[in-house]
C-alpha cells in the first residue's frame, strides 16, 4: 500500500489518504492478520448495500473486522480522495490484558461488511478523539504504562461502538422493520409448506443467510426491536403452528410433532411446554 514501517510492532493507525490506490482496479479481497477498526470516506467509488437495501445514512461509516477474516470491494466508476484512519491491532498486542478475552464479547466483529455502523458527526468526532490518544500514546516514548493506557482506550472506543451499534438499531427504522417484515414473510412461508418434515426447523444461520445478514446482526437487530433472539422468533413460529394444529386438525399429537419436523414425541412434547406451560394434550383439551 505504499505505507512507511510501523512505529509499533503490534498496533497502529494508517492515515487512508497515504495509502497508494491502484484505480484501474475493479475489485479487490484482501486478509487481516489484526483487528481492524476504520472509519472512510471516499476512495474508490462503489455501492454500499445493507443487505439488500441501500443505506441512507451517510455521515460516517465504521468497519469492524476480526483477524483472518477476508475483506473484498467491488468498485464502481470514479475515485474520491479518501480520507478517514483504519486501527489495526495485532492479537498478540491484546495478550495479558483484559481485552484478551473480553473483545469477543463484541459481536460487530463477527458482521458482514455491509452491516456498517454509521455514525453522526458527533460520533465520529468522539472516536476519532479516542483514536488519536491511543496514537499520541504509542508515539510517545514507550513505558511500562503505555500498553495499559492504550488498551483503556480501546475498552473505550468499543464501548462506544456499542452504544451507537444500539442507536443505529432504533434510528433506521424503516430499514429494520423491512427486515423485520421479510423474516415473518420467510417464517411463514417456510411453516406453511413442506420443508418442516423434509429439511426440519430452520437454523439461524440459514435465515441470516436468506436476509443477506450476518447471524448476529440479525439477532442483534430483533433483541432491539422485540426483546426476542432469532432462535426464539423461529421457535414461537413453530408453537404458533403447533397451536393451530392442535385447535383446527384432528391429527394424533405424534402427527403433529412429524409434520412440525420432530423426530421424536417428547422433544416436541418438551419445548411446547416450556413456551406454553401447557402439554400439547393439556392445550387441544383446553378447547373441548
Amino acid at each position: 500500500m505504499g505505507l512507511p514501517k510501523p512505529e509499533h510492532p503490534l498496533i497502529s493507525v494508517v492515515d487512508y489518504g497515504s495509502i497508494r490506490h491502484n484505480t484501474e482496479q475493479i475489485s479487490a479481497s484482501v486478509i487481516f492478520d489484526f483487528y481492524s477498526i476504520s472509519i472512510k470516506r471516499g476512495g474508490i467509488v462503489g455501492k454500499l448495500k445493507y443487505g439488500q437495501l441501500d443505506y441512507d445514512f451517510d455521515e460516517g461509516v465504521m468497519f469492524f473486522m476480526s483477524p483472518n477474516q477476508v475483506i473484498g470491494v467491488e468498485a464502481g466508476e470514479g475515485v474520491v480522495e479518501p480520507s478517514g484512519w483504519i486501527l489495526l491491532i495485532h492479537p498478540d498486542f491484546l495478550w495479558n490484558s483484559s481485552l484478551a478475552t473480553t473483545i469477543k464479547k463484541y459481536e460487530f466483529f463477527d458482521y458482514s461488511v455491509h452491516e456498517a455502523l454509521f455514525l453522526s458527526d458527533k460520533e465520529e468526532t468522539i472516536i476519532s478523539n479516542i483514536i488519536q490518544n491511543a496514537q499520541h500514546e504509542y508515539h510517545a516514548n514507550i513505558d511500562k504504562f503505555s500498553k495499559q493506557i492504550i488498551i483503556a482506550q480501546i475498552e473505550s472506543l468499543l464501548t462506544y461502538a456499542e452504544r451507537f451499534y444500539h442507536r443505529q438499531f432504533l434510528t433506521r427504522e424503516k430499514a429494520n422493520h423491512q427486515i423485520l417484515a421479510r423474516l415473518e414473510n420467510l417464517l411463514a412461508d417456510y411453516f406453511n409448506s413442506d420443508n418442516l418434515i423434509t429439511k426440519g426447523l430452520p437454523t439461524v444461520q440459514s435465515v441470516a443467510n436468506e436476509l443477506n445478514v450476518s447471524s448476529n446482526y440479525l439477532s442483534g437487530l430483533l433483541k432491539t426491536l422485540t426483546g426476542q433472539s432469532t432462535q426464539q422468533h423461529i421457535h414461537n413460529k413453530l408453537i404458533e403452528k403447533a397451536k393451530e394444529k392442535l385447535s383446527t386438525t384432528d391429527l394424533s399429537i405424534s402427527e403433529i410433532a412429524y409434520e412440525l419436523g420432530f423426530e421424536h414425541l417428547p422433544s416436541f412434547s418438551k419445548l411446547f411446554k416450556m413456551k406454553t406451560k401447557l402439554s400439547p394434550i393439556e392445550f387441544r383439551t383446553s378447547f373441548n
